[in-house]
């Protein structure tokens, strides 16, 4: 019997390893890129107004929050972004989907905050870099990849993506010491001298060292015990 349930685990993860071998439904990730030299005027980030928010997934449930803006600067020329770059307080995360001052967010917290995750002892903020920017054309598509299915799935790039996206966005995020580019979908409004700016897309965590529980053992993942590579992020930004 033991021989048989070995087995059919075994077998399970064989099928679980071909089936997640395609990529996940993440941002184009790339080396990082040249900084953009942005011509124009600088205005200065609304920290008030502007914060990343995160869902983490895994097959049992969701956790998700927001992390905090400090600084930042985006320079405008005419009716378009030029260059930018925000810094984010991963000290200062905060989760929504549990009680603050709780045991449990207490644990989630204390987690995310140390090596496993973050490591934000030594890596306490995490940065976004614009290097460049290009309109949005009217047959540009996001385009959805499958993800290996459980009853919390991540959301996919089209359900993220904003409304009428105006601009693909590219830029050098940083965490955790570490500098990948990614490219994506925003809304972009410029008016009465401030600028505001809406993005939605999953990342795979991996990419920066984030790699506690994931997906690559396929034992666990057969057995549902593990963490989605992907995370999503829906960044609100305002400066002026």
């Amino acid at each position: 019997m033991k021989f048989i349930k070995q087995t059919g685990l075994f077998l399970a993860a064989a099928m679980i390893t071909f089936a997640c071998s395609k990529p996940g439904d993440t941002v184009e990730t790339t080396d990082a890129q040249e900084v953009a030299e942005g011509e124009g005027t600088t205005l200065s980030l609304d920290p008030a107004s502007t914060s990343i928010a995160w869902r983490g997934y895994k097959p049992a449930g969701q956790h998700f929050g927001k992390i905090p803006a400090t600084t930042g600067t985006l320079t405008v020329q005419g009716s378009e972004i030029t260059g930018g770059s925000f810094t984010f307080d991963i000290t200062g995360l905060k989760i929504e989907d549990l009680e603050d001052g709780s045991e449990d967010y207490g644990k989630l917290w204390g987690h995310l905050q140390s090596a496993d995750f973050f490591d934000a002892a030594n890596y306490p903020t995490a940065t976004f870099e614009i290097t460049g920017v290009e309109p949005f054309a009217a047959g540009d598509m996001v385009a959805d990849q499958e993800q290996f299915e459980t009853d919390n799935t991540p959301k996919t790039a089209s359900e993220l993506s904003p409304e009428n996206p105006t601009h693909w966005i590219s830029g050098n995020l940083t965490m955790r010491g570490t500098t990948k580019n990614i490219k994506f979908p925003a809304a972009v409004t410029i008016e009465n001298g401030a600028v505001m700016a809406k993005a939605g897309f999953n990342i795979d965590r991996t990419a920066w060292g984030l790699s506690y529980g994931d997906e690559a053992n396929a034992v666990d993942k057969a057995k549902d015990q593990f963490i989605y590579n992907t995370v999503s992020l829906q960044l609100d930004v305002k400066a002026n």
